[in-house]
């Protein structure tokens, strides 16, 4: 019903107004072959002291502004940051027909080297961590430091099969991660919280509203051909080991993707990369324990020394 209060669209913008408030702007940036991105992006002075530049990569859901607002305005002050709606979200798109996380690291390097940023540290979130390994591993010279949180990158096609996950069949789970009804959000928010019983308690209400204003209705079959693309014919032997410092965070009771993941994915990396549990969350611990989950990230990309990883769990 038109013209009613909806309260996704009032707490959207009041995170663009936090954005701009930590010094951030938007941009759009053309690649000129169908493809269009647009980043949150630090104002720059030139007489101030040079800050490192950092790259927040989201994961599914809505967009960036949703998943990132607490970590820019932490981390703002510390990084030139570079936040980027992914191809299918907010107002990014293209009319090419790749549907891969290669591709959206490819897009994503590209928009960078058009704003002239050379290197870079990344954090990327859930569908972010599979587009930021694949940025690391494609592009190591320009990627300095990797965080990878609660994405299952060394997941195997025959994962899908063999019970590893909650939800085996993979039509069935690109419909929960991207919901278009009010019972399927529920279904999602069962998954993703550490307590899901709090999802019954939301208004069905405010579940629509969230659906039509945060995550909308806007290229939803795209979507989830991005999650169907992730397990198709991925075996582990084949998935690059990372070069950089990687700091891999993942919730204890992250029922999307299982804490089992994480410990591969650390095998898989080896001596560059840790693993650190946070307790008593599930798949969305930047939301439910923020403050750790910004103190381990301060902590990994501000040491200026070999960095020092948190060795015991949080």
């Amino acid at each position: 019903m038109t013209g009613c209060f909806s309260l996704s669209e009032a707490l959207e913008r009041t995170y663009k107004s936090g954005f701009k408030r930590s010094g951030l702007r938007p941009v759009t940036i053309d690649l000129k072959d169908g493809t269009v991105v647009n980043f949150w992006v630090s104002k720059t002075k030139p007489e101030s002291k040079p800050k490192p530049n950092l790259l927040l990569i989201h994961g599914l859901g809505a967009t960036a502004i949703w998943q990132w607002y607490d970590v820019a305005r932490r981390l703002s002050r510390y990084f030139n940051l570079y936040i980027p709606d992914l191809v299918f979200f907010g107002g990014s798109s293209t009319t090419r027909p790749e549907r891969s996380d290669i591709f959206q690291a490819q897009t994503l390097m590209r928009a960078l080297e058009a704003q002239s940023v050379k290197k870079f540290s990344l954090v990327g979130l859930s569908y972010g961590g599979f587009v930021g390994y694949r940025m690391a591993s494609m592009y190591a010279d320009a990627v300095e430091k990797v965080v990878i949180c609660c994405a299952a990158v060394c997941v195997e096609e025959k994962d899908m099969k063999a019970g590893v996950f909650k939800v085996s069949d993979l039509d069935e789970a690109s419909k929960i991660l991207v919901p278009e009804s009010v019972k399927k959000l529920r279904e999602l928010m069962g998954y993703i919280f550490y307590k899901p019983a709090l999802a019954r308690l939301v208004p069905t209400c405010l579940l629509h509203d969230f659906i039509e204003h945060a995550l909308t209705r806007d290229n939803m079959e795209e979507k989830r051909e991005l999650i169907k693309a992730i397990p198709k014919d991925r075996i582990i032997s084949e998935i690059p080991k990372l070069k950089q410092p990687t700091l891999i965070i993942w919730g204890e009771h992250d029922q999307v993707f299982p804490l089992e993941m994480g410990k591969r994915l650390e095998k898989h990396v080896g001596d560059n990369g840790k693993l650190v549990i946070i307790k008593r969350t599930g798949h969305i611990f930047n939301f439910e324990k923020p403050k750790k989950f910004i103190k381990l990230l301060k902590s990994f990309l501000l040491e200026t020394s070999k960095p020092q990883i948190p060795v015991s769990n949080v």
